[in-house]
């Protein structure tokens, strides 16, 4: 009977050693063996030309490992290109105007929010403004005018009070949004008293006034420092090779330009903490040779960060041209503007989207402005200029109403998920051979990749996408623009996104 008992006891006690040891042998065995790897989902945006879906969020599209398979798209997070600094349009004078007189205080919080906000809203953290007034002012002015037949050598009579009461408080409202907001500023022409032709309309830059043409834009640069508005990038002038009849113009051939940056304006801003950045041209992708010759100077070159255009004429690829020849320059699309003239009669979503942000940032483009942030319904107001232009809001004048056009949406799909410092990669250039371009990004923020295509055909394109051990097909609309977001690791990008928002709102 005591034996009987022992053995019992023995068993007892060896029962749950066993059990442990088959459970840690399973484990172990297990553990051998890695699971399959967990696949991510991927989100999907997407807006139709026929304005049926404008940003629609779509079901999310499930992954699938990616094989040995072709795939249309091929994603390298391997091979990175340029780092983003972002998307956004001009506050011109016209745009503050109607934010500040059209809208009350709690329409243009709201609208502001829409347009600066971080994601969900569009995150724009790019903005240019023009020194002085252009097209798009109420008036003609300069930050130093003064009587027909005078002259302010030591500039006396400069004074910002022209941008007092809307411009200024607009970028300010935008800035408290954002308060990363990259800011690029561009000056139409001299004053009268600088120039060959005594106006503002046209004419060349007097050459005895050159040093202090640069003083007057370091000035503004300094005003607007006081005002708590820093400005990162400057042009030496708006479409150099452009004299407007209607509104404030000037011509500076590309020596002159090269003379004032080299002896002038680069070596006083160069001396300034924290600098301000020079961009080249500023002006039309028709004319590549512009660039190269200013760059072609030494002594100019050395001051200059990048290569500003616009969209107007030529195509994006010569950006990539100037690029090559001098891959140590930014490149910045500018500007370009929408408007209702015959060849935008069916929208201009697939346009923009494939020309202004698809093609420019693959040709090396590091951050994509519009021209007007809001017009009215009449285009304007402008004073001379562009009778047609487009915003990217419409601000109806009679009642405040705000309607968005293709533009918005095709820098949205930008915008809301491309982030700063996110970093353009490498995907197969499905333009050529299939019309159907597309763009990829790795945002460092939160470790998501972003991926825009654009599909023009009148009909609907499958594509596949691969990239790393994933796999998706899509089946792409006529005439339609699709964002996807993926985050191979989502728990720790949720982490870090929400380390970048409270970061970015301190």
């Amino acid at each position: 009977m005591i034996a009987l008992i022992v053995l019992i006891s023995m068993l007892a006690v060896a029962a749950p050693r066993a059990i442990w040891r088959s459970e840690h042998r399973a484990a172990e065995a297990t553990a051998a063996t890695p699971p399959p790897p967990s696949l991510p989902t991927v989100e999907l945006w997407l807006s139709t030309a026929d304005r049926k879906l404008k940003l629609a969020q779509q079901p999310d599209i499930a992954a699938t490992p990616r094989g040995s398979r072709p795939v249309d798209i091929a994603i390298d997070l391997r091979k990175s290109y340029q780092t983003m600094v972002g998307f956004g349009a001009a506050m011109t004078d016209s745009s503050a105007w109607l934010l500040r007189n059209k809208l009350n205080a709690a329409q243009r919080k709201a609208l502001l929010n829409e347009l600066y906000g971080p994601p969900p809203h569009l995150n724009f953290n790019m903005m240019r403004l023009t020194v002085g007034s252009s097209d798009f002012s109420l008036n003609v002015y300069t930050l130093d005018d003064v009587f027909f037949g005078q002259s302010d050598p030591d500039l006396e009579h400069f004074n910002i009070a022209s941008n007092r009461e809307d411009l200024i408080p607009a970028v300010k409202e935008a800035l408290a949004i954002n308060p990363g907001l990259q800011i690029m500023a561009s000056p139409w022409t001299a004053p009268a008293w600088m120039k060959a032709n005594a106006n503002v309309l046209g004419g060349e830059l007097d050459e005895r006034y050159e040093s202090v043409y640069a003083d007057y834009l370091i000035k503004y640069l300094d005003a607007y420092r006081s005002q708590g508005i820093p400005i990162f990038a400057l042009s030496l002038q708006n479409e150099p090779a452009f004299q407007p009849l209607s509104y404030p113009g000037m011509r500076i051939p590309a020596a002159t330009r090269a003379r004032i940056v080299a002896q002038y304006l680069g070596p006083k801003l160069a001396k300034r903490y924290p600098r301000t950045q020079i961009l080249e041209w500023d002006h039309n992708w028709s004319h590549p040779e512009q660039p190269l010759e200013v760059l072609s100077h030494p002594d100019a070159a050395r001051y200059i960060d990048g290569v500003a255009w616009h969209c107007y004429e030529g195509n994006p690829y010569n950006q990539g041209k100037v690029h090559r020849a001098y891959p140590d320059k930014d490149v910045y699309m500018t500007e370009c503007s929408g408007g209702d003239w015959p060849s935008a009669a069916g929208g201009e979503l697939l346009w923009f989207t494939r020309n202004l942000l698809i093609t420019s940032i693959r040709q090396w483009a590091r951050g994509v402005i519009y021209w007007n942030l809001a017009l009215d319904e009449n285009h304007g107001p402008h004073f001379g200029g562009c009778g047609l232009c487009k915003g990217v809001v419409q601000i109806d004048s009679r009642t405040g109403q705000v309607s968005r056009n293709d533009e918005y949406y095709a820098l949205a799909h930008f915008s809301r998920f491309v982030l700063p410092e996110a970093s353009r990669v490498q995907s197969t250039d499905t333009d050529a051979d299939k019309g159907i371009p597309n763009v990829a990004f790795w945002n460092a923020t939160d470790g998501s990749i972003v991926l825009v295509v654009a599909n023009s055909h009148k009909s609907a394109r499958s594509i596949s996408v691969g990239e790393g051990l994933t796999r998706f097909n899509y089946t792409m609309p006529p005439q339609s623009v699709a964002t996807f977001m993926w985050n191979p690791d989502k728990a720790a990008g949720l982490v870090r996104r929400a380390y970048w928002w409270v970061k970015r709102s301190v």
